[in-house]
């Protein structure tokens, strides 16, 4: 699927989609709760209430850059707490090179935060190491969000992820930390939006007076924009997420900013009395 937000091209790499599977994310997603937001069908619910989600990655084109968004899972890595993330074998990157994305033509990796879902295709296992995927980009950490899994990393899960999709791209040379509201180009900038991670952060777009808003974890499913404290088990801070994602969605609600999650794609933030809904882009 593909977007534009005045010279700037989004198009969207899907490594797995799910229906129903996530009820361990956001446990309050009940069918019968999402039945009773009609809005969410047929994009992002099903008749019977189940979350359509998916693991995918972003690519912008701008003028003068090629970057990627989030890396989603990544191959033949180890350790991870769902067993069908383990040892996986899918052709994400040559999806990528039939888009007219081969991985040596992309300049910037983004990662929106650190978590196993967004950083898995950082690298590849070539030769008995770790390589990076990418290998004439840098990849964009925010520091926040690096220095607290460098330091926090102590879970065997989020260990496994950490020195089999991070680190080796810092030490390669590979790595760049910024600020959460670090400016990337002239279209791209970062919004600090804490509460999913510490330092997660979402991405704004902006070019020829038109606008995009690249969510990240903030929100997993819409359904979060209707109950904002709906906060997903995988939330670091929930109340703080919470209170993120009501300032966010308040920024630009009612505004024909394009909005594209981490885990749904494209459409707009509309007000729905003191909460959002959110209109899907056909």
């Amino acid at each position: 699927m593909q977007w534009k937000v005045g010279r700037v091209k989004i198009t969207k790499l899907v490594e797995m989609e799910t229906v129903g599977s996530t009820r361990f994310i956001l446990p309050a997603a009940t069918n019968d709760e999402i039945r009773k937001l009609p809005w969410l069908i047929p994009h992002f619910a099903t008749e019977e209430g189940r979350l359509k989600m998916s693991i995918h990655s972003l690519v912008l084109e701008t003028p003068s850059r090629r970057i990627v968004v989030d890396t989603g899972l990544g191959n033949d890595k180890q350790g991870r707490n769902v067993p069908t993330w383990n040892n996986r074998t899918t052709p994400f990157l040559e999806t990528m090179i039939a888009a007219g994305f081969p991985p040596d033509s992309i300049d910037t990796v983004l990662c929106t935060h650190l978590h196993v879902d967004h950083v898995g295709w950082n690298t590849k296992w070539v030769d008995g190491k770790w390589v990076p995927s990418f290998p004439n980009a840098r990849y964009v950490f925010g520091k926040t969000e690096y220095q607290h899994w460098r330091d926090h990393s102590t879970e065997p899960d989020k260990q496994a992820v950490f020195v089999d999709s991070v680190k080796p791209i810092v030490d390669a040379g590979r790595a760049e930390l910024v600020a959460s509201d670090h400016r990337l180009s002239e279209e791209i900038s970062m919004i600090p939006t804490p509460g999913h991670s510490p330092g997660h952060m979402s991405v704004l777009i902006r070019s020829d007076g038109e606008q995009g808003l690249l969510t990240g974890d903030v929100a997993h499913h819409p359904c979060q924009m209707a109950h904002l404290g709906w906060s997903s088990n995988a939330d670091s801070d929930q109340s703080q997420s919470a209170a993120t994602r009501r300032e966010l969605f308040g920024r630009f609600a009612d505004t024909p900013t394009l909005v594209i999650g981490g885990h749904f794609s494209a459409g707009h933030i509309k007000r729905d009395g003191d909460a959002f809904r959110f209109e899907a882009l056909a």
